[in-house]
């Protein structure tokens, strides 16, 4: 492996561990991230500490500023809502497509994901849990086998990933995960893109108020905090 390559892996690993601090609220938005004391707290150069900030900003998780140290943003409601109306468009349009692309291994891989989440739902970790949720809904995105379709998807779910999380632990529900998912596969391989549409109203039909619910706490806590 080049040295470049080493380095993008170690900034990959390095975002994937700020991610989870700011999903668990050990970096709570507002935060300023210091390049050198969290590379120094994680044992690595400055380089791939700056390129693991760059990956957090693009996914819309870290705001950074010029000449001073980057935050972890706060998005506003209204943010936050405008962008799971253009996710749900994507995860409608996803299911849409895989109804007639997915192949007998996407769906499988499917299949046996949700069993996965079903088997670890009571006495996993919070965050592993929905980090397995999330990784169900990229494989339906990937199974349309459009790239860039995924690329957008993909986007999309990072810029929502901690509002989802906030989200998901105040609506922790077994069935409302496992059996929604199991009515989607069901469509998924009848091949019936209305009958995935459905599924994906009765999984996400309340997603973009639970999220907004959420993030309205969150900020007037913030506020009260500060006040």
């Amino acid at each position: 492996m080049s040295e470049s390559a080493a380095e993008n892996t170690l900034a990959e690993q390095i975002a994937a561990q700020l991610r989870r601090d700011i999903l668990r609220g050990k970096l709570p938005p507002d935060t300023a991230i210091k390049e050198r004391d969290n590379a120094a707290e994680l044992g690595v150069s400055r380089t791939p500490m700056r390129e693991a900030i760059r990956i957090l900003a693009q996914e819309g998780l870290v705001v950074l500023r010029p000449s001073r140290s980057p935050i972890v943003a706060r998005p506003t409601v209204k943010e936050v809502h405008d962008q799971v109306v253009v996710l749900l468009a994507l995860e409608k349009l996803s299911a849409q497509i895989a109804c007639e692309r997915a192949t007998e291994v996407d769906l499988s891989r499917l299949a046996e994901l949700n069993e996965q989440i079903a088997e670890a739902y009571d006495h996993v970790d919070a965050l592993d849990l929905f980090e397995m949720d999330m990784a169900f809904h990229r494989l339906i995105a990937e199974a349309a086998h459009n790239e860039a379709l995924a690329e957008t998807h993909h986007a999309y779910l990072a810029r929502l990933w901690r509002a989802r999380f906030l989200s998901a632990t105040m609506r922790r529900n077994r069935e409302r995960v496992v059996s929604h998912h199991g009515a989607i596969m069901n469509a998924l391989r009848a091949r019936d893109p209305e009958a995935v549409d459905a599924a994906l109203d009765q999984h996400l039909s309340n997603l973009a108020e639970d999220i907004s619910a959420a993030i309205e706490a969150e900020n007037a806590e913030a506020e009260r905090a500060g006040g």
